[in-house]
């Protein structure tokens, strides 16, 4: 009883500490795009310096969950949440990464006010920072049917990702003297459109710890 009663203290933290790192890569995602849109280099350094605690909690829950495996040996649904917890946050420090290639762009483009502004980007932006967001939510509630539906919302991520290289492209045949500048903004939204995609991958994970089965959403 007092085996199952630690293993269960341990697994909260687990969940704790993955729901605290959710919220600092969404807070780094808010700030890459807010830097990239008022062209901020000093908070797009923020959010490379800032990069390496999303790294430490994702080792650390690594860390963790494999030390739960081994001294704990759990089945069924137990070892489905650690594994969740696994994943999820390998897929959150991808998205930390990504959110660091765009304050990197935002440092490439240092002053530039030559370009024509691309709305979707900080559209895209909002988009998958509201996402990640629910999706956290959607995993605290352990909702497979949110997550589903929060997946779903990548088809618009998607939609604006071409819509971004579209004009992205014609920018570049009017204007090629600006050909790196309007690449790295080619290159945000690329980033954008990734984040969206390992959103869904948490997604998936929630609805595997409900059902036990690995669901691919939105294929």
């Amino acid at each position: 009883m007092v085996v199952r009663k630690l293993f269960t203290e341990q697994l909260n933290e687990l969940h704790q500490h993955l729901l605290k790192m959710g919220v600092l890569v969404n807070e780094s995602i808010f700030k890459a795009v807010k830097s990239l849109v008022e062209r901020d280099q000093l908070l797009a350094e923020q959010v490379i310096t800032e990069d390496k605690a999303i790294n430490d909690m994702e080792l650390s829950l690594e860390q963790g969950s494999f030390e739960l495996i081994a001294l704990q040996q759990p089945v069924g649904t137990d070892l489905r949440k650690i594994v969740t917890v696994l994943k999820a946050s390998s897929d959150l420090e991808r998205i930390g990464d990504h959110a660091v290639s765009i304050a990197k762009a935002t440092i490439q483009l240092e002053s530039s006010k030559a370009l024509k502004p691309i709305p979707e980007i900080p559209e895209m932006g909002e988009i998958v920072k509201v996402m990640l967001h629910d999706v956290l939510n959607a995993y605290l509630a352990g909702d497979a049917n949110r997550a589903r539906e929060i997946a779903a919302r990548d088809n618009e991520v998607d939609k604006l990702h071409r819509l971004v290289s579209k004009k992205c492209i014609s920018l570049m045949q009017e204007d090629p003297e600006h050909l790196e500048d309007v690449t790295h903004l080619l290159l945000v939204a690329q980033n954008l459109e990734r984040i969206g995609d390992y959103i869904t991958n948490v997604s998936e994970w929630i609805v595997y710890l409900e059902s036990g089965e690995i669901e691919e959403l939105n294929q």
